[in-house]
């Protein structure tokens, strides 16, 4: 069946919840809120409930600054965005350009900005050093237990919270391969360093010393980067422009997209790109024919296809270079967006013999030697510093109480292989095999925000699960539906637990047919929801939830998907949601 229709309030699956702003108000509003998480989701969510005028609303974060993985003390040499400059602010606040035009901003600038917007927005109200832990249900069934450790002290207590909004992302728990975990170091005998991506920065000058020799020992410089993203070639780049002898390994790479020049803001900022991905309903016109029609489906296919050749022609990769084994962008969310290439970047670098890059194969563990890194080709690679860049675990492991996460139905649950939902969208056709791990598990975490079992009781909520490139927009957006949902305003969203798992069945079975090869459910944390290149329609589906306006940037049916989206359209948000509230209190009152 086609499913064109954002939500179908008509359906037995989703209906209204009634407006029970005059029950919550204003009560909840002097209660304790507790945001788990100082990053980019929590500093906005916290802005947001505040605004909204939460008088007891504290910020938990174990760092020691605000800025989640920007933190100051998780920024590293030559860590820059993977976006445009402006994507990972607030408009509250402008973030300043970067210095030279068409330049990327760094992750100190980044830092900046978020320690900018916390001074000025949230000042006392973010509790540092603080790890959270056993996350429960208070001892009556309401509200929320945490255990808090004071890392400088070590002093613990249990804090009691009316709500709680979990923050706290998917970059803050590293992925370690069993071949090369602490243990697997010692038994092999390896001399080098060990390192997650994730402790680069209070590493970096460590590893600069231990691969400094001059002298003629094989490997003496030699770093190797196990895997293929952004922070595995921002780890490449950085030690090859040091000097060091670079060698990467991983399977694939992430895919890329670059151009001779700055693209224009009506291609980069607007809808267009976004128009060409297929979403879990299709509102317009438009994308019904570019998805649904044969025609439509050459013209998306023509794009992918020229978006992929041309980051390949302005960087040069010969046909024959590893280079070439990415992943395919249309497909997968791992894409580096590169802009104009740089003389010092990451592809160049690697044309220029600075990094060697073993594509299609893995690091399977040590060599013998004790000074190598054996491959699963059976070839070694010299190493005296090695740096894993193989991701992160879910950072809810270890958070909440036993019993905790099945309770409130934030874990995965097993699949439903007999899903009835059926996209017959022209531009799905031929996808890559389905992981098995997508294949059976689900998440049942309604827009990426709440969990399904806990639909009705309107006291907890997640932000910062939704991948999306746009992390600023969409994050602000999502801290308006969570604050109006902890209001108990009236929103488009499921009546009950049931109708609310149908919705996130829903939600799964499209994920499963749009990204087959990624398994979301099992990073609840990072990628409850995958909105990515259709980042603009979902942010419109939580903005019909709350009853307002979409498609923020006008034009007409022509014009549309070339209009500059801009975080300007989101900032009266609250006072739309307030005059949404007055005009439905004074329809119930004639």
């Amino acid at each position: 069946m086609f499913l064109h229709d954002p939500l179908d309030l008509n359906s037995p699956h989703l209906h209204p919840i009634p407006d029970m702003s005059s029950q919550s108000e204003p009560h909840c509003l002097t209660q304790p809120v507790a945001v788990i998480g100082s990053g980019v989701a929590g500093l906005i969510t916290a802005h947001t409930l505040v605004r909204d005028g939460f008088t007891d609303v504290h910020v938990l974060t174990k760092d020691a600054t605000v800025g989640g993985v920007w933190a100051r003390e998780r920024i590293y040499p030559g860590l820059e965005l993977n976006s445009l400059p402006g994507e990972y602010r607030f408009s509250p606040l402008d973030m300043p350009p970067p210095a030279e035009k068409g330049a990327r901003l760094s992750g100190e600038d980044v830092m900046n900005y978020l320690e900018t917007f916390a001074s000025k927005f949230l000042q006392g109200r973010i509790h540092y050093n603080l790890d959270v832990s056993n996350i429960r249900r208070g001892s009556d069934g309401t509200g929320w237990k945490l255990d808090v450790l004071d890392l400088r002290t070590s002093a613990t207590e249990t804090r009691t919270y009316a709500r709680l909004v979990v923050c706290t992302g998917g970059c803050s728990n590293p992925q370690v391969p069993d071949a090369f975990n602490p243990a697997a170091v010692t038994a092999a005998g390896f001399k080098g360093i060990v390192i997650h991506s994730a402790d680069l920065a209070q590493n970096t000058d460590a590893l600069l010393s231990h691969t400094a020799s001059g002298g003629d020992e094989r490997g003496s410089k030699a770093v190797v980067v196990i895997g293929g993203g952004k922070s595995a070639q921002d780890a490449c780049v950085y030690f090859a422009n040091e000097g060091r002898d670079v060698t990467m390994v991983c399977h694939k790479l992430n895919a890329f997209t670059a151009t001779p020049k700055p693209l224009p803001d009506y291609i980069r900022r607007s809808r267009l790109v976004s128009m060409f991905s297929p979403h879990i309903h299709l509102r317009t016109f438009l994308e019904r024919f570019l998805h649904t029609t044969w025609l439509g489906k050459k013209i998306v296919d023509f794009v992918w296809r020229r978006l992929i050749d041309r980051a390949f022609e302005v960087t040069k990769i010969p046909q024959d270079s590893p280079l070439r084994n990415t992943f395919a962008p249309f497909w997968n969310i791992q894409v580096n967006d590169e802009g104009t290439p740089r003389p010092n970047g990451f592809h160049a670098l690697v044309l220029a013999d600075k990094i060697k890059v073993f594509t299609l194969n893995r690091a399977v563990g040590f060599g013998d030697d004790g000074q190598s890194v054996l491959l699963k080709d059976g070839s070694q690679v010299p190493a005296a510093a090695i740096i894993l860049a193989t991701g992160y675990k879910s950072s809810w492991e270890g958070m909440f109480g036993d019993g905790t996460m099945e309770a409130l139905g934030v874990s995965p649950h097993p699949a439903n292989r007999d899903s009835s939902h059926v996209w017959n969208y022209k531009t799905l056709a031929n996808p890559p095999p389905l992981h098995p791990d997508t294949e059976a598990w689900s998440s049942s975490i309604l827009r990426g925000i709440v969990p399904a079992k806990n639909i009705a009781n309107r006291d907890f909520a997640v932000n910062g699960a939704c991948i999306a490139p746009s992390m600023g927009y969409t994050m602000e957006v999502a801290s308006h539906w969570i604050s109006a949902y902890f209001l108990g305003d009236n929103m488009r969203i499921p009546q009950t637990p049931e109708a609310a798992f149908a919705a996130t069945e829903r939600e799964a079975a499209w994920l499963k047919r749009r990204y087959p090869e990624i398994p979301t459910a099992l990073y609840p944390s990072r990628a409850s929801y995958l909105a990515f290149w259709t980042w603009p329609q979902h942010a419109d589906d939580l903005l019909e939830d709350l009853g307002l306006p979409i498609m923020r940037g006008g034009g007409n049916a022509l014009t549309w998907p070339f209009k500059v989206i801009q975080l300007e359209e989101i900032r009266d948000l609250k006072e739309e949601r307030d005059e949404a509230r007055r005009a439905a209190n004074a329809a119930k009152e004639a």
